[in-house]
């Protein structure tokens, strides 16, 4: 019997193939056929979670009391623990009960975020390359997404002067990134305000996603949206506890910001899920009050792999200035060389796994994203494969 009757949502068809999928496919392709992998191609950091938030976690499961329902809005705990750490690293106050909402990773906010406040035909403000959730949600929803291409002639910031009018004028939300995934850049406090004048002059919704808060190294703090007078009123910031605190798989997030944007996103979760698992939520209450040592240990683990990298890639003919923050190096490939086919070259001649950077938008174009995740050990391995196999700048 032919079931091709059966046919998905036309909103599945504007969603571009997700690049991690067709990375797993190749990928066990490639173990199949006996290689070595070095997956250095998603965020997903090595090793486990602080032994603190393991106990905290191991602890809370043993609570009956943990195993109901958690409240749609999170635990009051825990959020305030997310306006403690803010006002501690930011100075920023929030109201734990309307400004603060715990989210299933940073991921599922940022697309809920966009069916939430998203119609049909709504013109969204994205840069390109960014982070995929950023333009997905948006086309989940029906929106339109402008692409705002970066480059490095700019630095990889948003070039706001360069966006009409008209455009700014129809445009309702605009998402950003800063420290940035995938090109690592970092924005100074000036562009934060530059950013809030312009949101606030076209009244646009600010999305700004703040997950690489804590990996900054050699001194540079990154700038909250929320430290910006006036950016409260306009806009919100997503965080998540999967890179710092080695917890990508516990799915734990959270978003602040604006009362008003945090409610309709929580009313639109309460029809979806059911919020967090109470024990995650106590967990990731510990590692958010973990002291400043673990966070320094965390910076100084991929400030090494960073120096390590870039100076081995230089001998290879790659001159890479230092990240000032992320998990990540962003590489030009080769000259006259795409990204797709520099990644896919890399992983079959060295079983090594890079995303290729026009995954991140077409402004990626050039570039393949390296991540951190290995050891200098293993890392040097990479090295000596790119060696043997003559892959260079």
């Amino acid at each position: 019997m032919s079931l091709n009757w059966i046919s998905p949502a036309k909103r599945l068809s504007t969603l571009p193939p997700y690049v991690f999928a067709r990375l797993d496919e190749l990928k066990a392709r490639a173990r199949e056929q006996g290689l070595d992998l070095i997956d250095l191609g998603m965020g997903n950091p090595d090793g486990s979670a602080p032994q603190p938030v393991i106990e905290a976690a191991i602890s809370a499961l043993a609570n009956p009391r943990n195993h109901g329902y958690p409240p749609f809005e999170g635990t009051a705990s825990f959020r305030q623990a997310i306006t403690s750490w803010y006002h501690r690293c930011y100075g920023v106050n929030l109201d734990a009960d309307s400004e603060a909402l715990p989210l299933i990773g940073s991921k599922e906010g940022l697309a809920h975020l966009a069916l939430a406040y998203i119609d049909p035909g709504d013109l969204i403000l994205v840069p390109s390359p960014s982070y995929p959730a950023h333009f997905r949600g948006p086309l989940i929803a029906g929106g339109i997404i402008h692409p705002l291409n970066l480059s490095a002639e700019q630095d990889w910031l948003i070039d706001l002067a360069a966006i009409p009018d008209a455009i700014a004028e129809q445009a309702k939300i605009l998402y950003f990134n800063y420290p940035n995934n995938p090109t690592t850049a970092t924005a100074p406090r000036e562009f934060f305000e530059e950013i809030v004048a312009f949101a606030r002059r076209h009244e646009i919704i600010l999305v700004h996603d703040l997950c690489y808060a804590e990996l900054a190294f050699d001194g540079y703090q990154p700038t909250s949206l929320l430290e910006i007078p006036g950016a409260k009123e306009i806009g919100v910031e997503f965080h998540t506890l999967s890179k710092t605190y080695n917890m990508a798989g516990w799915r734990v997030g959270f978003v602040v910001g604006n009362s008003s944007i945090i409610q309709g996103l929580r009313t639109l979760k309460t029809n979806l899920d059911y919020g967090i698992f109470a024990a995650i939520q106590t967990a990731a209450e510990t590692a958010l009050q973990l002291p400043d040592i673990y966070i320094k240990q965390v910076q100084d683990r991929y400030r090494q792999r960073r120096d390590f990298l870039i100076k081995g890639l230089g001998e290879l003919g790659w001159k890479i200035p230092p990240s000032k923050a992320t998990m990540y190096l962003w590489v030009p490939t080769p000259t006259g060389v795409g990204s797709t086919e520099f990644a896919l070259n890399v992983l079959q001649n060295t079983g090594v796994v890079v995303t290729p950077g026009n995954a991140f938008g077409e402004a990626g174009e050039g570039y393949v994203r390296i991540s951190l995740i290995e050891n200098c050990d293993r890392l040097g391995e990479v090295l000596h494969r790119f060696k043997q196999a003559g892959i260079c700048y």
